[in-house]
């Protein structure tokens, strides 16, 4: 019989409001504890949602937590992960999972010593386009897949959040904070990253806040705001991505792959659902479709949103004795690939990697709907 999992979450910030929301809808666990720094913060979201409030000692030593889910700032990741892993609880962080191969590779050993597993954000991939261009791409639909494009782009998170500092020092920028989405996406189509190379700038070393109580205040820049790369893979695939915040409005494609017999269109990885067209040889774009229950609007009427199934993926998997999809050897590549990006566009040299990962099985309409209550 498979058991539910009892889940906390560690950082009462606005993200856990979509973990809290959309729980409810998804097999395999159930949230019953929330925790933060501020007491205030943790009580304001377990009134909410109707779970207790908890201080992150209690939460970690709570009997009916079997998995903590890691919802802290990026730079707070490997340590609030390796609290829960040393507290005999399995892990799921938000992206990116860590921020260095080292610390992925310390956070991989202590699961495996302790018998614990680690998941990681985002599982936007597992969204039905997503998966119907894996199934196409598996099919042929496109031929052999040589080449591609990955595009993300706008004028930076100053616009619109009240907070933005982090995301431009060390451990953000639009490689680590939105890369992993994009990332993720193409390694679940198309397999590892063999090699990267890349250039990388910024357009300013300052930002202007412009949205809440500091407009107007500036904040440093520490780390690449334009990062232009490409990136091997193993099959031979050669994929250009794009990430900047220096970019006041662009039209171009968010993501394209190039096969010998057609090109295909992908929607935002950032997000579960979109429209994908197929082009093959002599034709005209044609939009592809199935019925899978990760492409039903259920936000605000015109999106998908399903954050969640892949921490039901990993519940289910626990206690089914399976892998989960979005599991520590695929999240650690991706952070490598990331780090990677950042470090050759120092460098200025064609790195190649030291880590690899299986795709993660396909995510069809009936599995998804087993993740669903």
């Amino acid at each position: 019989m498979t058991k539910t999992l009892g889940v906390g979450i560690i950082g009462c910030g606005n993200i856990s409001s979509a973990y809290l929301s959309l729980g409810p809808i998804f097999k395999g666990y159930k949230i019953v504890a929330v925790a933060d720094l501020n007491m205030q913060n943790a009580k304001a979201r377990a009134k909410e949602f109707d779970v207790r409030a908890e201080t992150v000692d209690d939460l970690l030593a709570a009997s009916d937590v079997d998995l903590v889910i890691n919802l802290t700032i990026p730079a707070a990741h490997v340590a609030v992960s390796r609290s829960i892993l040393e507290a005999g609880k399995h892990v799921y962080s938000e992206k990116p999972f860590v921020l260095s191969l080292q610390e992925a590779q310390e956070l991989g050993d202590l699961a495996q010593a302790n018998g614990l597993r680690i998941g990681s954000a985002p599982d936007t991939f597992m969204g039905g386009s997503h998966q119907l261009a894996r199934n196409l791409i598996d099919a042929g639909a496109i031929g052999k897949v040589c080449s591609g494009a990955a595009v993300v782009m706008s004028s930076g998170m100053e616009d619109w959040h009240p907070n933005p500092d982090f995301f431009f020092k060390k451990g953000g920028g639009p490689i680590l904070d939105l890369g992993p989405y994009y990332i993720c996406n193409l390694v679940q189509m198309l397999g590892p990253v063999k090699k990267v190379t890349s250039f990388t700038g910024m357009a300013s070393d300052t930002r202007t806040i412009g949205n809440g109580p500091r407009i107007g205040e500036t904040v440093p820049v520490e780390t690449p705001t334009t990062i232009h790369s490409v990136l091997s893979f193993e099959n031979g695939a050669i994929i250009t991505l794009l990430a900047s915040w220096d970019v006041v409005a662009s039209n171009h494609p968010i993501m394209e792959l190039y096969g010998t017999e057609g090109t295909m269109n992908l929607p935002d990885p950032n997000f579960f659902g979109g429209e994908l067209t197929v082009t093959e040889r002599g034709c005209e774009p044609v939009e592809k479709s199935w019925d899978h229950p990760f492409n039903i609007p259920n936000f605000e009427d015109t999106r998908a949103n399903y954050r969640g199934a892949g921490l039901a993926d990993m519940a289910l998997a626990i206690s089914e004795g399976r892998p989960h999809r979005c599991n520590d050897k695929f999240a650690t590549h991706v952070v490598e690939v990331m780090t990677t990006i950042l470090d050759a566009g120092e460098t200025e040299t064609v790195m190649t990697m030291t880590t690899t990962c299986d795709r993660p099985e396909v995510l069809g309409p009936d599995a998804a709907h087993a993740l669903m209550a």
